[in-house]
């Protein structure tokens, strides 16, 4: 199906409804210039598609995941300044 679209003086394209569902076109998409002419791609968004580590977030977001990270590397903070605490009074206490 062919259909023609109308391009603005700002060079702005609307993608035609359809088109855009068909495709899961949302916010952004990638225009690629072939030898053939103009290819348009759907651009995923970082909260659909989490490359590599798709497999490990469990349904996660991106930022779900890193808020985890960084509360499991605050816990690790917090044991190793209790663990030095408990060596310095140690110490002191053998001097």
């Amino acid at each position: 199906m062919v259909q023609v679209v109308s391009v603005t003086k700002k060079g702005q394209v609307t993608i035609p409804k359809r088109l855009r569902i068909k495709y899961g076109i949302t916010n952004k998409a990638l225009f690629e210039e072939t030898a053939c002419g103009l290819v348009l791609k759907p651009l995923p968004s970082p909260k659909d598609d989490l490359g590599f580590l798709k497999p490990f977030a469990n349904g996660k977001t991106a930022r779900e995941l890193l808020e985890e990270a960084r509360n499991e590397e605050l816990a690790r903070d917090k044991k190793m300044l209790k663990r030095a605490k408990t060596s310095l009074a140690l110490r002191q206490g053998c001097k």
